[in-house]
């Protein structure tokens, strides 16, 4: 227990002298080689060979010990070259929600002539590897994913790279800290309720919402002339089911009237987290609904707009509140 205790320690203070980048280059300062566990068996294997050939004069016992042992010198050679000269890039990933597994891609590459085949990558502590082989003056991308559990800003986890060819007796590997971060917003709710009713705008009118459907903006009969993009698809699927062939759109005149927007304040009796969940969904729901929505967060009041952009604005600010 003390053992693992001190291990540990060790393993962090060491890590923590290790520099944090996102592009890194292998050399022999970097690039670490220990024995496997065939690696000892070879070992003890070729002593006892060695202590046989000695006590009984067998001449093509030492013959068979120094080609063994040749072998295992040149293959120690061969794997630790096979993972020196490499250089690892990292493609930052981009935002996730939290418990979704974040993606993100490592290119591998080097102007060698020779092919680096069985080169692996993981995370430090799961040790759940992608395995890879790199051209000769080419270049590999190798995917690895961790789940965030929590909203915020998050540094990537330590990285490991290992190889153990050509004869699996040496595990070659380095240790790897990138300096890239991924954002991490909170997890949506499952089935939040309604969006919540219009505020009225400056001088404009009383703010109505469609009934027990979650759309924000008025409709109308579909016209003659009214854009596609305004025809509400969901209002349609559902009259279709009736056996009707009713079209509804926006009624953009009275969205004009009112805005919507997503208050901290008035999402119920809940814990923060499950407030900023609950303004998670209803982001995402009204950017589905293509309606202009505000957002109000304890200290922080975003305007009301629609789009991406906006979209990422508000998904960014409750990843952060």
């Amino acid at each position: 227990m003390i053992i693992g205790w001190v291990r540990r320690r060790f393993r962090q203070w060491w890590q923590s002298k290790l520099p944090l980048t996102d592009t890194l280059q292998l050399t022999q300062r970097n690039v670490y080689i220990l024995p496997t566990r065939a690696g000892w068996m070879l070992a003890l294997t070729l002593l006892v060979l060695l202590v046989a050939s000695i006590n009984y004069q067998l001449n093509l016992g030492y013959l068979l010990t120094f080609m063994l042992a040749g072998a295992a010198i040149v293959g120690m050679h061969v794997c630790h070259g096979n993972l020196r000269g490499l250089t690892l890039h990292l493609i930052a990933p981009s935002a996730q929600f939290a418990g979704s597994t974040a993606q993100f891609d490592i290119r591998l590459s080097h102007d060698k002539r020779s092919a680096r085949p069985s080169i692996g990558l993981s995370l430090l502590d799961l040790r759940h590897w992608s395995w890879t082989d790199v051209q000769a003056q080419g270049s590999a991308v190798v995917q690895v994913g961790f789940k965030p559990e929590r909203r915020g800003l998050h540094r990537l986890p330590d990285l490991t790279a290992e190889t153990r060819f050509p004869l699996g007796t040496f595990r070659v590997w380095t240790v790897w800290r990138p300096k890239a971060e991924v954002l991490v917003y909170p997890a949506p709710e499952p089935l939040p309720p309604p969006l919540p009713a219009g505020e009225p705008r400056a001088g404009g009118g009383v703010a109505t919402q469609t009934q027990n459907t979650g759309e924000f903006d008025g409709v109308r009969g579909y016209r003659r002339g009214d854009p596609m993009k305004l025809v509400v698809w969901k209002q349609v699927a559902k009259a279709v089911a009736r056996g009707s062939d009713e079209l509804v759109s926006r009624d953009t005149q009275q969205a004009q009237r009112y805005e919507l927007w997503l208050d901290f304040v008035t999402c119920g009796h809940l814990d923060t987290e499950h407030k900023l969940s609950r303004l998670t969904a209803w982001v995402l729901a009204a950017d589905r609904l293509g309606s202009d929505y505000g957002l109000r967060l304890p200290g922080r009041e975003i305007k009301p707009a629609c789009g991406e952009g906006h979209k990422r604005q508000c998904l960014e600010a409750l990843a952060l509140c």
